[in-house]
């Protein structure tokens, strides 16, 4: 404990502790948003590598319960089916989390970010994105790359996995273990990335500790919020909370 208020108040520890629970809730209920939700709040607070190492082990621990809901075997059978996908978000999110202290994030949330309005908006007024079944291939590979570099940059790989398996048509279940499997994989390799950065240290691990428990909380709710909506609210759910994720990174990006 004396750890973590050498890094901030007891007010702000608390704040957090009610970020981590509310980023939970919207994680089970869609599947995705906490490391944006919980860097975006956390870092207006604290600095930005204090935030970053917050949502590190929440986000690992969630995802172990949303990858494994349906049974270890229904997990194999995504990470096959989206391998190539994994391999690549792999490589580039433990090349581009060395670069955390050294580039601006401005550049590259607005990269993300626009994109992801301009997709939200289509489908929210009906205009249906689908992805070619040729040359599928490279389309999954360039968009799994494009993740991994923001998420070792940012913590923040969801919004363009989210725009794939939203384009794919993949049903609500599905969508919600495959998710689960991809930022769970990816959550290790963060992990692992920041401890060869120096964001996950001596000072900073017992924060992202105490992030656990009210993440594991909110996703618990979230999960029962969820089993009870159909396909089509969980669509638009997961394209209204997409949207609000994307611009508030073209806010960032914009802001600073």
């Amino acid at each position: 404990m004396s750890s973590i208020l050498s890094l901030m108040t007891p007010e702000i520890l608390g704040f957090a502790v009610l970020v981590a629970l509310l980023a939970g809730i919207v994680k089970g209920m869609v599947g995705f948003a906490m490391p944006m939700i919980m860097i975006s709040l956390l870092g207006s607070f604290v600095a930005p590598d204090v935030a970053l190492a917050g949502l590190i082990l929440p986000t690992l621990v969630t995802n172990g319960m949303q990858a494994l809901r349906q049974g270890w075997g229904q997990a194999w059978s995504s990470i096959k089916r989206f391998r190539l996908f994994m391999l690549i978000g792999l490589v580039a999110m433990l090349v581009s989390a060395q670069l955390v202290r050294i580039l601006p994030q401005e550049t590259l949330l607005l990269m993300i970010g626009l994109p992801v309005v301009l997709f939200c908006a289509l489908q929210l007024i009906g205009v249906q994105l689908r992805l070619p079944a040729r040359g599928r291939n490279w389309i999954e590979g360039a968009i799994g790359g494009f993740a991994g570099f923001i998420g070792g940059f940012s913590g923040v790989w969801g919004p363009p996995t989210v725009m794939y398996l939203t384009a794919l048509e993949t049903p609500k279940a599905e969508q919600m273990r495959v998710q689960g499997v991809i930022y769970g994989l990816g959550a290790v390799a963060l992990f692992g990335a920041h401890v060869g950065s120096g964001v996950m240290r001596a000072e900073t691990l017992p924060f992202s500790v105490a992030m656990v428990v009210p993440a594991v909380l909110g996703t618990w709710i979230g999960f029962q919020i969820q089993d009870r909506i159909d396909q089509r609210a969980f669509r638009k759910a997961t394209l209204a909370i997409l949207l609000i994720a994307g611009l508030n990174l073209v806010r960032r990006g914009l802001m600073g």
